[in-house]
């Protein structure tokens, strides 16, 4: 199955979840709970990886799905895909803009589609090996950017010193021209489209980095686990530009020459 021929239903994927999720933004009546990990869900959640599952199944019926909210269907098949239907829930719920909904489609194991969609601010970002297109326009991550004029996100700073060697990650912020926590999925898209240079999470989840390995590989970055390894199956992802990116990962791991 070639992915590229699948940009098309990836769009209408994440065209239909989103005006889903448009429609709850915001709303006065939305509920939210918390998971027994503490994290939060609500039903907007719930109802757009429903939406999303039909839909898969509906068009590939042999395929599996892993799904943060309603869990594995045929995991083992050879064609999975993996969903975070909000990426992002406590920026959701707050009412900010900065989530987004994650969908990939796994070959074997490994990525080979992504895709990153903010539904509010309408970006649409898809990647696979050819290459990642921003509303249907191809972006590059931006290659020529020295680590003193990089822009550096996180999703939770606080995350990165409970989980990370912290005094490592300040002093990345430091060398960095600025730090910002505009985080989630739509760092990576940042990053994917070159309008910030330096996206990382010290703790992370399947469903969080499937789509993000394609979106960020085909507009020419790399991402990594925290320790430089590949991010499928990891706990934690780093994304730059090839040559900034190795000069990242030498300050987090204290590897500098």
């Amino acid at each position: 199955m070639d992915p590229d021929s699948l940009r098309g239903f990836a769009t209408e994927l994440a065209e239909a979840s989103g005006r889903a999720l448009a429609g709850m933004f915001r709303h006065p009546d939305l509920g939210v709970e918390t998971k027994g990990d503490d994290s939060p869900v609500t039903a907007a959640d719930r109802y757009a990886e429903a939406l999303l599952r039909d839909r898969i199944l509906a068009r590939f019926p042999d395929h599996g799905i892993v799904g943060e909210e309603f869990g594995t269907v045929a995991e083992d098949a050879e064609y999975v895909w993996v969903l975070d239907p909000i990426d992002g829930t406590i920026s959701f719920v707050a009412g900010v803009p900065l989530f987004g909904t994650l969908i990939a489609l796994l070959h074997a194991g490994e990525p080979i589609l992504g895709v990153i969609h903010q539904p509010i601010t309408r970006e649409l970002a898809i990647g696979t090996a050819a290459g990642t297109t921003l509303n249907g326009e191809a972006v590059r991550v931006r290659e020529d950017r020295a680590l003193a004029e990089a822009m550096l996100l996180t999703t939770d700073p606080g995350a990165v010193g409970r989980h990370r060697d912290p005094g490592r990650f300040e002093a990345l912020c430091a060398r960095a021209r600025l730090c910002r926590g505009w985080g989630d999925c739509y760092g990576y898209l940042m990053v994917a489209s070159g309008r910030a240079d330096i996206m990382l999470d010290p703790v992370m989840h399947p469903w969080d980095i499937a789509a993000l390995v394609p979106v960020v590989r085909g507009a020419g970055g790399v991402i990594t686990t925290w320790e430089g390894d590949d991010p499928v199956g990891g706990t934690s992802t780093v994304a730059a530009a090839p040559a900034l990116h190795r000069e990242v990962m030498h300050i987090l791991n204290g590897t500098e020459s």
